[in-house]
């Protein structure tokens, strides 16, 4: 697997389309929350009863999360509505992610700018590690059921080689994949400008060795918000050029 954080880069068709329709890509009508963490800013995309953000760390370009909007905290915890407006939003959000990052197999091309859709691929055109990290025992940081989606490019962000194993795993219960530690921090650093500190890092878990990655920091909200807004325009071009 090549890491390199300079990368850039069974319903009926009625239903799913009535479902499409529903669905919004931003909030505008109130806060939106992930776990504790206020992050209105950071969604790009949100359903009757979920929403997906981009991610304060992301171990890959791409990696973004899904999160039921209701604060569930486990898998089990949801009702068979949202459970399926979930996994929905989940496959609607790899659509956008492969329509930006994978080439199109008939039109792939070595370079693509930052632009909504300039990739042009579907799904096949790569590959995606979804994931859940369902309980503290399995890693979860944030209080607050998420999906990790993760776009893997061919010949950038793929597994390397084609033997067993992913470090992206490792990864992810290391402090590299320590969402709600790197939402803390931001957390900390604002209460710290106003003077005050509260409550315990978060800290990752469920995983095995770790694996330092020092040239992967936080970005910034400017950064967080403009790859939001890429996204919804990811998003607006597939909505145009479905029937």
């Amino acid at each position: 697997m090549i890491i390199n954080p300079r990368v850039r880069g069974a319903y009926s068709r009625t239903f799913v389309k009535t479902w499409t329709r529903k669905m919004t890509v931003n909030s505008e009508t109130s806060p939106l929350r992930f776990g504790p963490f206020e992050v209105t800013s950071q969604v790009f995309y949100t359903t009757p009863h979920s929403f997906a953000l981009v991610n304060l760390k992301p171990l890959l370009p791409g990696h973004v999360l899904v999160c039921p909007q209701k604060p569930h905290k486990r898998l089990t915890d949801l009702s068979a509505p949202e459970l399926t407006d979930l996994m929905q939003a989940v496959q609607r959000v790899q659509r956008m992610l492969a329509r930006h990052y994978f080439p199109s197999s008939s039109t792939a091309s070595s370079s693509r700018e930052e632009t909504a859709g300039e990739g042009g691929g579907i799904p096949e055109d790569g590959s995606f590690n979804i994931a859940i990290q369902d309980g503290a025992e399995a890693g979860q940081t944030v209080p607050h059921l998420h999906v990790h989606v993760i776009p893997r490019i061919r010949g950038e962000t793929a597994k390397s080689g084609d033997g067993p194993g992913d470090k992206i795993y490792e990864m992810m219960a290391d402090e590299n994949g320590n969402v709600g530690g790197a939402l803390w921090d931001r957390e900390q650093q604002k209460k710290h400008e106003d003077g005050g500190s509260s409550g315990n890092r978060p800290q990752p878990g469920g995983g095995f060795p770790r694996i330092e990655d020092a040239d992967r920091q936080a970005r910034s909200m400017r950064e967080m918000e403009e790859e939001a807004k890429l996204f919804r325009d990811v998003l607006g071009s597939l909505d145009r050029e479905e029937p």
